[in-house]
């Protein structure tokens, strides 16, 4: 599957405090470790050799000419299900996508715990996947490819086939300027050859290889940097004993050993000392609680950049990684088309007298684009005393076609109170090519009729909609609010406080008003392309005053009225696209919610269809009325929980979100 962006996260776990994965108590944060800077800036320079223009302007600093290498790293693959062994394949395909010179594993590269048979079956599937890299790899071993169980155990375990199939326990080589050394943790006690992973007296390391380490760090005293693999992370101590000092030690003596990696723990942890990065990776395929991606508990493998100087660390979750040459200009058209599909409904749904809803639902889906699509409908709510059948449906939608799914829907009588919560349906959509899927954004649409409101009083004082804070203000499926394609009108009273930049009024993907700096706009959009019609360049409205917005599309041009004086005309002509959802008090985020909240108050929303103003000057109502052609009316008379009460009979009730209010002291 593709997936939805290549994100560099740090090993970065900097900072975060050793007993993260231990049983001891978490003390606080000292770094934030979104923010700490690991290395010093790359050199640059200037050079008038390798850089040419006809041009004159500030000079530029080139990179100076490294000799910087990548190398990858890859985390445990066994303790998981079977399918484990597709998480590594899509690493794979992952790194290929980088091509970075090598990589490394950790270790428990197959189950094990068994005998030859089933060792060598094991052996050769992850071989086979792995020999799909682009690149050499190089193993470590770990108990799980070296334990035996069964009769007729053999001294060592396991440890021939490894050295016969994978190669030697331990071994160094060079590359660039830099040394890797792997070695071997599940060596067992030194006087009975035991193995466990849980026993510190089995958790050391023999003369023998304590003596080659030496004499391989010795061999690599030339080097920029030292790179050390192993399977256990030894240092953490606990079962792992102490006997990890000593190397440490030698380690440190050596003055070039940059970075020691391991795995088994299935949890990232990252514990520098003595400038040394002791890095421990969580898995790629192999058993994961997945308690949180963001603090190490994850499918992922490391990046590592290497320079003369320095190296960087990244952490990339499996399945992040894009193919840039997959999403060609077909798919992008392709995408952007799919992402404005909605579900539209047979017809609203019946209450009854009492409260109650007993009512089946008829959810139409339209295949828009030359592409077959995987389509998911699922009708839910927050009220739990809803109740739906079936929970959900799915099927494929080949191009051009369309399709319906009927849901059967019903709630108790005398349940409409500030608790009650719409249905709503949420479209999953996945984009299918020949070669890959690509998933879109799930589309959340409210069933008409399912928002059961009663309309609030009018209040003795004029009440408004405030906004205050970032976020804030109202908002409804736009597909809610329904307009044919064609003409229509916009118009609201509007009270800004203050000005600061781009500040929604109201906010939509198909029309809308803004100011910019104070200058109002109307705009629609009208064939994909967008129009403004908006108040002279220079020219702001002052804060603190009330005015009347009215904005008028009558097919051929766009008009822009305030206080009922025309503003601007704009020849234009068109379709609108009612996709997405409309905001009060702010702009609509393509990704949900709101954004560019005004710093003020509105009252009287209204969006009708047809053009209910011509000419040069019409004299605006201060409380609008509902007729055959409102879609929307907003009154701000009150709250109903969470929603504000639309009035025009369609029952599309906007949500307050944010810090957003009903008051009285605006008017």
């Amino acid at each position: 599957m593709i997936a939805r962006s290549l994100r560099a996260l740090g090993v970065a776990l900097a900072g975060l405090p050793t007993a993260l994965a231990s049983a001891q108590a978490i003390a606080p944060l000292t770094t934030d470790i979104h923010t700490k800077k690991h290395n010093e800036p790359h050199d640059k320079v200037l050079d008038n050799d390798r850089f040419h223009t006809s041009r004159t302007g500030a000079p530029l600093f080139l990179p100076a000419e490294e000799d910087a290498f990548v190398f990858a790293v890859f985390g445990d693959r066994t303790g998981g299900p079977n399918e484990g062994i597709d998480i590594l394949a899509q690493a794979i395909h992952d790194t290929n996508l980088l091509e970075p010179d090598l990589v490394m594993t950790v270790g428990d590269m197959i189950q094990g715990y068994n005998q030859t048979p089933g060792w060598l079956e094991q052996m050769n599937q992850y071989k086979h996947v792995m020999n799909e890299l682009l690149c050499p790899w190089f193993p470590v071993a770990g108990n799980h490819d070296v334990y035996w169980r069964g009769p007729d155990r053999p001294e060592g375990e396991h440890e021939a086939n490894y050295e016969v199939n994978f190669g030697p326990l331990w071994y160094s080589f060079d590359h660039k300027g830099s040394t890797f050394i792997a070695l071997y943790s599940d060596e067992g006690n030194p006087s009975t050859g035991e193995k466990s992973i849980s026993r510190p007296d089995t958790q050391v390391m023999s003369d023998e290889q304590f003596n080659w380490l030496a004499g391989a760090l010795e061999r690599a005293s030339g080097s920029n940097h030292v790179f050390i693999f192993l399977h256990h992370p030894r240092w953490i101590g606990g079962r792992y004993g102490d006997d990890w000092e000593k190397v440490h030690e030698l380690l440190v003596s050596a003055g070039n050993v940059s970075a020691v990696f391991a795995g088994h723990i299935h949890r990232m942890r990252y514990d520098p000392r003595d400038g040394i990065e002791y890095v421990t990776l969580a898995t790629v395929g192999g058993s994961n609680q997945l308690i949180s991606k963001e603090a190490g508990f994850l499918h992922h493998f490391d990046i590592v950049t290497v320079r003369e100087d320095q190296i960087a660390l990244a952490t990339l979750p499996v399945g992040e990684v894009i193919d840039v040459r997959e999403v060609t200009g077909e798919i992008s058209e392709l995408a952007s088309a799919v992402s404005g599909m909605s579900p539209t409904f047979a017809s609203t749904v019946e209450v009854a007298s009492d409260g109650s809803v007993s009512d089946t639902i008829q959810v139409t889906v339209a295949n828009p684009v030359d592409a077959s699509l995987d389509i998911e409908v699922r009708p839910t709510s927050r009220d739990s005393r809803w109740t739906i059948y079936p929970d959900h449906d799915h099927g494929r939608l080949e191009p051009g076609e369309t399709k319906s799914y009927r849901f059967r829907l019903s709630r108790p009588a005398d349940m409409i109170d500030e608790y009650l919560r719409p249905v709503s349906v949420e479209l999953g959509v996945d984009l299918l090519t020949s070669n890959a899927r690509f998933p879109m954004k799930t589309v959340e649409t409210t069933v008409p009729g399912t928002l059961i409101l009663e309309e609030p009083a009018m209040p003795s004082t004029e009440a408004v909609l405030s906004m205050s804070g970032e976020n804030a203000g109202a908002v409804v499926d736009l597909a809610s609010v329904a307009l044919e394609d064609g003409p229509l009108t916009v118009e609201c009273w509007v009270k800004p406080r203050s000005f600061n930049g781009r500040d929604g009024v109201i906010g939509s993907g198909a029309y809308g008003f803004w100011f910019d700096g104070g200058r109002p706009v109307f705009y629609v959009r009208a064939n994909g392309r967008w129009t403004d019609a908006a108040m002279d360049e220079g020219r702001t409205l002052d804060p603190g005053q009330w005015y009347h917005f009215a904005g008028v599309f009558d097919g051929s041009e766009v008009r822009f009225y305030i206080d009922g004086e025309l503003i601007d005309r704009v020849q234009v002509s068109g379709s609108l696209r009612f996709a997405g959802e409309l905001a009060v008090g702010a702009d609509t985020n393509r990704s949900g919610g709101v954004r560019n909240t005004l710093d003020g108050v509105i009252d009287e929303v209204r969006v009708s269809e047809g053009a209910r103003y011509r000419g040069s000057s019409f004299r605006p109502q201060r409380r609008f009325e509902a007729d055959r052609r409102t879609r929307l009316l907003l009154h701000m008379d009150g709250a109903v929980g969470e929603y504000l009460y639309d009035s025009s009979g369609a029952a599309a009730h906007p949500k307050i979100v944010g810090e957003a209010v009903i008051t009285n002291n605006g008017g």
